[in-house]
């Protein structure tokens, strides 16, 4: 499907900064903002929500954690126990190196794999470029129309304002 952009480009990361404060103040909401390079505290500006991702590592680590545990005491005393020494078959304390190991694994695989699949990123995929510069040194601040959701004329005048150099009105499939 796809979809209308109305982008504009900045050469200057504190003018994007400002523009993006104008354009929020007015109640126009971000589609995404490109930058060569991490920009601080563009998040807050743009009114992104904090990530989900560290519930999927948690919940993927306590399942690592309980799945390890469990597979240990089965293995150590119902499917093959091994008198060592006099010891008892269920030492917890010798099954806590493999948990340890399993829950970091497996949590830190998992976050991977989340954020791939939330973003969209598999192996093969082609660069969509919203436009040219933006690996190098051009700012670009994007915004989505959906049917008559944003007035164009008045985001179009104010970027201009701020500061923009060049707005394009784009349709791409992101």
């Amino acid at each position: 499907m796809r979809s209308h952009f109305l982008v504009a480009t900045f050469y200057d990361p504190d003018r994007l900064m400002n523009a993006l404060r104008v354009i929020r103040r007015e109640n126009f909401r971000v589609y995404d903002v490109y930058a060569p390079y991490p920009i601080h505290g563009i998040d807050k500006v743009i009114g992104i929500r904090k990530t989900r991702l560290p519930w999927v590592t948690f919940v993927v680590g306590l399942s690592a954690l309980t799945f390890a545990l469990l597979m240990q005491f089965y293995m150590a005393v119902l499917d093959w126990p091994l008198n060592v020494g006099g010891k008892p078959d269920n030492s917890t304390l010798a099954f806590i190196p493999i948990t340890f190991e399993a829950t970091v694994l497996l949590g830190g695989l998992s976050i991977a794999a989340a954020f791939l699949f939330r973003a969209r990123l598999y192996p093969g995929k082609k660069e969509q470029l919203i436009v040219d510069g933006v690996t190098n040194d051009v700012f670009a601040l994007v915004l989505r129309k959906r049917s008559d959701s944003i007035d164009l004329r008045h985001a179009r005048e104010l970027l201009k304002q701020n500061g923009a150099n060049v707005i394009l009105e784009k349709e791409a499939e992101l």
